[in-house]
């Protein structure tokens, strides 16, 4: 059975409008939040702004963060630092599980 857009994580399904429902945000915020770069979601072929699962999680996430009071701009970099520590803890497993291998 071949997989379904939706059932990809990643797949850019959901309008701006439609997000903005789903989290209870304003659109302007969604709007504000691609032009800051914090989140960059994909584009339909008419240009509007297309979010996947993921892309609304991590709204969500930053959603948190500036009701904490956080700027725009410390959540970007928040944000960075996450995705490099994701890739080291990927690099670290990956660099333990040849260490055990060399070992054995």
């Amino acid at each position: 059975m071949s997989h379904l857009p939706f059932d990809d994580e990643h797949a850019p399904l959901y309008s701006l409008g439609q997000v903005a429902e789903m989290l209870q945000v304003q659109h302007a915020f969604l709007r504000r939040l691609d032009q800051q770069a914090v989140i960059s979601p994909s584009r339909s072929s008419g240009g509007q702004r297309r979010y996947s699962r993921h892309d609304i999680l991590i709204v969500q996430h930053v959603t948190r963060m500036t009701e904490e009071g956080m700027t725009l701009i410390a959540i970007r970099r928040i944000l960075q630092l996450e995705q490099e520590v994701v890739e080291l803890r990927q690099e670290l497993k990956l660099a333990c599980a040849r260490i055990r291998e060399l070992e054995g």
